[in-house]
């Protein structure tokens, strides 16, 4: 059999491997984060989060119909559509090992000895199927995320250099770079990490066109990827939609045309300059100039995909973000201007002062018949800067964080130095190394770690390395020994990959120097731009995935290493057939085994079981506010696909603050109608008051929401501010507000429950809780002054109280939502705030669904932080008022539901501090057993943490002092329940728990 045909069975099993693992252990449904938003918008061609992903969105439409209608299935087929990206990715995986591996041990014109052979399929074999099980591979390969199918076009396009280089010498090799063109092209439609492989390429291209290829030559070859690189993120992704906007532009605003004439014009300028140019370059027969050319070409015609955006936006879907139906709008959309810009050469330390602006070209946005100026850009000039900036972020409790984690006193300056301490420390170790070794050699557990000790850590199970790094293994809770996220791989599959990675550099400098950069580029190269700020909201390591591929070729080669080492005591093909034998064991094997439990998603149905119970929290035609990914994305999905209450308008705080959004609001969609928002669309356009800022005008009293809504809409210059500069603005006068309430209108729209309606006040009256209004907060303000009652209003239980504009004592939960109620309830039993405990044991008993959280055998961190939520939210607080309130077996049903359908495991130590408020419930409603049974094995979970934490703290004191405090604060509220209701023993063990504790950390001080 043929060296060709044995590699084409051997990688096409390999991928056929791949994908049965990836579809047996795939997402049935939608998962947490943005696939919520994916799936929803590729199921009805709508448009995602900047910069967009149309060739993704368009072909998960495609598996989309394997569905054959079935609404609940659409997610699963479009999961299915991600295994099989990612099986292909493996297939391109085993294909390029052997093509290194066959140039480091095949010389050509030489006969390939069977040994070799062995030795070249199983480094592929190891390395594609260690990617395969590894661990941020795996976690995208069964998600309807981008990462799996830009791993597909990583994985093509490295593979194509290497057809190409075995070929370059042949007539039409350099179709393979125009090829690798088209896929570079395409890739920008699914995720932009595929562009970082060409600085590789470039070094590939070098050494093979060149006879005597230098290090000097090298790196200039590497510079001009760069500049290459450059150009396609900037010079075609940017700057050709920037050209065309400003052509638009001219085509509008002074020739007086229609709106894209400009574009139009432009495109069919770089079309013909292109084919001109190609033509010239065969005229004159300039190869080198045809293949840029082309390449270029073919690049622009794979960017092509982003056409879908400006359609579709043009059909004003139901999910439009940003809505870039013209030029400027769909520029700023690839820019990202929704999030900004992190700095990346310099910039200011965290605690720097802006002293000035600098301000940039205008902004400009869609008139009704011209482009109109929105602004200017501008930066801050900061009092000081650095060169370099890493700790630079002032929001979300950064600054506060930098402190704490570079032991900086709260008003010593940072220093160059702390700056490169948190780069190497925390970006690189903590950012980038730590997913690299979760990868390879092993992981400690699941929780997200933010620079922390013993949360997100990576661990081998070799105990005297883990000893040193995150101390107390031997005192490792059991709640982390069996926790199917505990991974330990005693660091084989690294030493394969270091093996793998010395022996290529020995055998082949120049070919292990390219997978170097691979390695390099799609790591720390992307730890150097993103530039991350502390404590992100989920894990980051997606972004490193083609890291992780360039070192899975290591490992595969790692065959080879093992194989010339046993050679000295083996023949070859023995020594090959044992090399392969071990290098699975060692990589895939382990990964695999220690991996399968905590990658295997299918049994997991809670993003989206929640997702329809925040729905189904709220009444028919009600506005629900929600505020981040996870309480938003999954919503968006089970109404856009599965149809479950699309009455319910779901309304994300964080995007109405954008001018767009505000206007999509006042259109139906769906089944639920416009929001009552009156607010004209010219009085918020974007540079029309963008924010508006509170300025005491000492008015006594409160003034009428209404008022201060015209006020602030208001274009008399005697309703407006003097500024400094002259100008004058609008301005909030106070912040004490008042809505008037009609009675009538509260009971006809049944608003407030019947035994509540004594309650209802005359007059809302409250204090607005921030020094501004974005449009955001000037939009909620008008629909509560024109609602008149008539729809239900709502917040999401996960919305942070800053949002909630001062209304804190008017919201009444209801499960995962919290009504607007205009009453004031003075006999409030409910610690967690005012509780309408009979619609929740309504929505608990007959709508809710839990996502067979209680049954699965692993449950990922987003779902299991949700734990504590549905502890305290829907089932300690409303059985808390029935208790009070004598509806005893109401809360028995209530807690039994809890104990039914909640896992028995505990995740974390705030689990147990729910549990705390929930097992008084239980005693009270005379479930006494339950409730001691429930109260040991928090109790044991916390005695093991405590012991854990002793054993840290043997070396590291004080390190882990805020768990250790909340366990003992935990431990407390259970003593004093157990004693407040009888049960001595169980309080006795627990009160010398405490006290042994509270003398090791606390030296016996209460």
């Amino acid at each position: 059999m043929s060296y060709t045909r044995i590699n084409n069975i051997i990688g096409w099993a390999c991928g056929l491997i791949a994908t049965l693992v990836y579809v047996l252990t795939v997402e049935r449904t939608t998962s947490f984060w943005d696939t919520g938003e994916f799936i929803a918008s590729a199921y009805k061609m709508q448009i995602v989060h900047q910069p967009g992903a149309p060739l993704f969105l368009m072909l998960q439409n495609v598996f989309s119909n394997l569905a054959f209608g079935n609404p609940e299935r659409i997610a699963y087929w479009m999961n299915i559509g991600s295994a099989i990206t990612s099986g292909l990715t493996i297939v391109f995986l085993f294909w390029s090992i052997t093509a290194l591996a066959r140039k480091a041990l095949w010389k050509p014109g030489s006969e390939l000895t069977q040994g070799s052979l062995i030795q070249i399929m199983g480094a592929g074999a190891v390395g594609a199927l260690a990617y395969t099980f590894s661990d941020t591979f795996w976690f995208s390969a069964v998600e309807s995320e981008v990462y799996a199918m830009s791993s597909l076009c990583t994985a093509v396009v490295f593979w194509a250099i290497l057809k190409w280089e075995r070929h370059a010498d042949e007539p039409g090799a350099d179709k393979w770079l125009i090829f690798i063109a088209y896929i570079m092209g395409l890739s920008i439609g699914v995720h932009l990490l595929n562009l970082l492989a060409i600085p590789a390429i470039a070094v590939v291209i070098y050494f093979r066109r060149t006879a005597n290829a230098t290090g000097k030559g090298a790196i200039r070859a590497l510079l001009i990827g760069c500049v290459v690189l450059g150009l396609i993120l900037w010079g075609i992704i940017q700057y050709l939609i920037k050209f065309a906007a400003y052509f638009d532009l001219f085509f509008v605003n002074t020739l007086g045309l229609s709106f894209g004439s400009g574009v139009v014009v432009f495109a069919v300028l770089v079309a013909g300059g292109l084919a001109y140019g190609i033509w010239h370059s065969i005229q004159r027969a300039k190869p080198l100039l045809n293949v840029i050319l082309l390449s270029a070409a073919f690049i622009v015609f794979g960017y092509s995909s982003f056409t879908m955006i400006l359609i579709r936006a043009k059909a004003d879907p139901t999910l439009n973000n940003s809505d870039p139906d013209n030029a400027f709008s769909f520029l700023g959309y690839l820019n990202r201007e929704q999030y900004g810009d992190e700095p990346k050469f310099k910039g200011p330390y965290f605690d720097s002062r802006p002293i000035d602006i600098s301000y940039g070209s205008n902004t400009y946005r869609k008139g009704a018949e011209r482009y109109e100026v929105a602004g200017q850009s501008f930066d801050y000039v900061y009092d000081r800067e650095t060169i370099f900036p890493r700790i630079y972020s002032t929001r979300d409790g950064h600054p506060q964080y930098y402190r704490n984690y570079l032991n900086l006193g709260e008003s010593e300056k940072p220093s160059f130095g702390d700056n490169l301490r948190f780069f190497f420390n925390y970006q690189v170790g903590h950012m980038y190394g730590r997913y690299f070794l979760w990868n390879f050699a092993g992981r400690q557990n699941d929780q997200q770690g933010h620079g922390d000790f013993t949360t997100g850590n990576w661990i081998s199970g070799i105990k005297p390395i883990d000893q040193w790094h995150v101390g107390g293994q031997d005192a490792l809770p059991e709640s982390l020994k069996t926790d199917p996220s505990n991974n330990t791989f005693y660091f084989l599959p690294l030493i394969l990959g270091l093996i793998g990675a010395f022996w290529h550099f020995k055998h082949r400098q120049k070919d292990a120097g390219i997978v170097g950069l691979l390695f390099f580029f799609t790591g720390l190269a992307i730890v150097l731009y993103l530039n991350q700020s502390p404590l992100q909201p989920r894990e980051r390591d997606y972004a490193y995935a083609g890291s992780f591929y360039a070192f899975a070729i290591w490992i595969g080669l790692g065959v080879a290493g093992i194989s010339g080492w046993l050679t000295k005591r083996l023949n070859a093909r023995t020594a090959a057939i044992a090399a392969t034998a071990v290098a699975l064991l060692a990589g895939p094997v382990l990964l695999a085994r220690d991996g399968w439990d905590d990658h295997d998603r299918s049994h997991k149905y809670l993003a989206r079981d929640i997702a329809k119970n925040y729905l189904e929290s709220c009444a028919p035609n009600a506005i629900l506010f929600t505020y981040g990914d996870n309480d938003t994305y999954p919503l968006w999905y089970v109404q856009e696909v599965e149809n479950v209450r699309p009455d319910v308008r779901v309304v994300n705080l964080s995007l109405l603050s954008a001018d767009w959004y505000v206007r999509q609001m006042k259109a139906k969609v769906n089944e639920a109608e416009a929001l009552p928002i009156t607010i004209p669309d010219e009085k918020y356009v974007k540079g029309v008051r963008d924010v508006i800022y509170y300025q005491d005008a000492s008015i006594p009293g409160y003034v009428d929401v209404a008022s201060l809504v015209a006020l602030m809409l208001s274009d008399n210059p005697n309703d407006k501010i003097q500024l400094q500069s002259g100008e004058r603005e609008n301005f909030l006068p106070t912040k004490n507000l008042q809505l008037t309430v009609n009675r009538d209108d509260i009971i006809k729209n049944n608003v407030v429950p019947e035994r509540w309606q004594d309650s209802i006040v005359d007059t809302m009256q409250w204090t607005y809780n921030r020094n501004y209004v974005s449009r955001a907060e000037l939009a909620m303000m008008d629909i509560l002054a024109n609602n008149n009652w008539k729809r239900p209003i709502y917040f999401a239980t996960t919305v942070p109280a800053d949002n909630f504009m001062g209304l804190d004592k008017y919201l009444v939960s209801e499960g995962f939502a919290l009504r607007l109620m205009p009453i004031e309830v003075a006999d409030n039993t409910a610690q967690q705030g005012l509780v309408n405990a009979e619609a929740l044991h309504d929505h608990v008993l007959n709508k809710y669904v839990w996502g067979n959280i209680g049954n699965s055998p692993y449950i990922d961190p987003e779902s299991y932080r949700m734990i504590s939520l549905i502890l305290n939210n829907i089932y300690s607080a409303p059985a808390e008022v029935l208790v009070a309130e004598g509806k005893l077996n109401e809360a028995k049903e209530l807690l039994n539901n809890a104990l039914e359908h909640m896992p028995k495991r505990l995740y974390r130590i705030m689990d147990s501090y729910a549990y705390s408020f929930f097992v008084r419930s239980l005693y009270d409603v005379g479930e006494t057993e339950k409730a001691n049974e429930l109260v040991t094995r928090n109790v044991d979970y916390l005695e093991e943490q405590l012991r854990y934490y002793a054993a840290i703290a043997e070396t590291k004191p004080n390190l882990e002092m805020q768990n250790i405090q909340y366990s003992m604060f935990t431990l407390n509220r259970f003593a004093e329940t157990t004693q407040e209701h009888g049960q001595a023993d169980l309080n006795a063990r627990i009160m010398k728990i405490f006290g042994q504790y509270e003398t090791r950390f606390f030296g016996g001080a209460g």
